[in-house]
């Protein structure tokens, strides 16, 4: 045994020892210490700009600033934790990768901070946060009469206009929860979340009377709009969109000035539009709607009250559609005449829908999964919200286009017409016709 001790040790003396066993950690060069501290500082600046001077940045600025600084942050970090420890000691407790804390006489969040600074700010930081001007947005928070954190019923402990900002800020920029959360001071990305949905359900609840076609002169009163467009006893524009990435489709109904009349949103999009419209709240409560009213006389006969439709529907006595393959005919035929007057009110669906979905981008946003289940009832906030600010007077933003251009394509109803809707669409070509050649 003494020997075989003996021998391991001798083997033991004679082994090589491996490079890693005798080399020390090597203290990295002093130029990428002094490189990694001048862009930790940098990263610390930004920051801090981003934190301090926000008000000076738009809503889309700010969102597209605020991941790039972060990753940055996270990077840094990350480089710095490959340094030895006591150099990671100094850099990291001398530069802070955070947003630092703002000083005590600051308000906490963003949103506190925009409201202190709004008399020195123009309107437009207003506008551009929430697609709203100030006075605006309290006077729809007082419509609104959102719930007080004192109250049992409350559902979210948060002041009832950060609740209301949270949500318009989302719906207008389609802010992630997180960022959201972190503007207007709120616990957490699940509270904002919870913000957006009640500030919805309140819009739908509270302003619900601004969708009602059943209310007192609500049709009478947009049969002069349409009458500006040599079509009398035309009483709203009918049309259809898809929302939330082609996840469903919304019928909607138009007067002249482009406030909503109708809304009815969820339905499958593969579902055409003939097969949704027999099943909405519009087509069951027409006859009533347009019921005891004056028909118009015109040259060739008379024409009850009626909606246009574009061409993706069936025409009948109420709902009338452009003529088919009227492109085929003469320039000055009856059937182009009509047409062309027919299309500036589709373009009145198209151009609603358009602003709609300028104002509150989440609707343009890809909704999947359970998220599907709340898009209905947004869009319909989302439209609420768009005829409460026709009210207000405030100014519409240039309609826009769907990001994917034919999102809103829709084929031609290719079925049989109503032979009363030929009839009324025949009158009223006569009578276009005829006023095309007096003007």
């Amino acid at each position: 045994m003494v020997a075989a001790a003996a021998a391991r040790r001798k083997r033991s003396r004679l082994a090589p020892r491996s490079p890693a066993a005798t080399a020390r950690p090597r203290p990295p060069p002093p130029q990428l210490t002094a490189l990694l501290a001048q862009l930790a500082t940098s990263v610390s600046l930004a920051l801090r700009f981003a934190s301090d001077k926000d008000l000076l940045l738009r809503p889309s600025q700010a969102l597209a600033l605020d991941p790039l600084l972060l990753a940055a942050a996270r990077a840094v970090s990350r480089l710095l934790a490959l340094l030895p420890l006591h150099l990671q000691t100094i850099t990291l407790t001398s530069l802070s990768l955070s947003p630092p804390t703002p000083p005590p006489s600051l308000p906490s969040s963003w949103f506190l901070r925009l409201v202190s600074a709004s008399p020195a700010l123009p309107d437009s930081a207003w506008r551009d946060a929430f697609r709203m001007s100030r006075p605006a947005f309290y006077a729809l928070l007082r419509s609104l009469a959102l719930p007080d954190p004192a109250a049992a019923s409350s559902s979210l402990a948060l002041p009832a206009d950060h609740k209301l900002g949270a949500a318009l800020y989302r719906l207008a920029h389609a802010a992630p929860a997180r960022a959201v959360a972190r503007r207007f001071g709120l616990p957490s990305p699940a509270a904002a979340a919870q913000a957006f949905y009640e500030v919805c359900r309140a819009v739908a609840d509270r302003l619900a009377a601004l969708l009602d076609l059943a209310a007192p002169d609500r049709i009478s009163r947009a049969v002069p709009g349409f009458c500006a467009l040599s079509l009398p006893n035309c009483c709203g524009a009918l049309g259809y969109a898809r929302f939330g990435g082609a996840a469903v489709t919304a019928q909607a109904l138009v007067d002249a000035e482009g406030r909503f009349l109708d809304v009815s949103v969820g339905w499958d999009p593969a579902e055409a539009p003939p097969e949704v419209l027999p099943q909405t709240k519009l087509y069951t409560s027409q006859s009533l709607v347009l019921a005891n009213a004056p028909h118009g006389e015109l040259i060739g006969g008379s024409v009850p009250r009626y909606f246009l439709a574009p061409a993706c529907c069936p025409l009948l006595p109420w709902l009338v559609t452009p003529y088919r393959d009227a492109g085929a005919t003469d320039g000055a035929s009856k059937e182009r005449i009509f047409n062309n007057v027919h299309a500036q009110g589709a373009r009145l669906v198209r151009s609603a829908f358009g602003r709609v979905r300028a104002r509150w981008q989440l609707l343009e946003e890809c909704w999947k999964g359970e998220c599907q289940e709340a898009l209905p009832y947004v869009v319909v906030a989302g439209c609420l919200l768009h005829n409460f600010l026709i009210k207000c007077g405030e100014p519409m933003p240039d309609a826009a286009a769907p990001a994917d251009a034919g999102a809103d394509a829709f084929e031609d109803f290719e079925g049989e017409n109503d032979k009363e809707g030929e009839r009324i669409r025949d009158v009223l070509a006569v009578h276009l016709s005829l006023v095309s050649r007096t003007q």
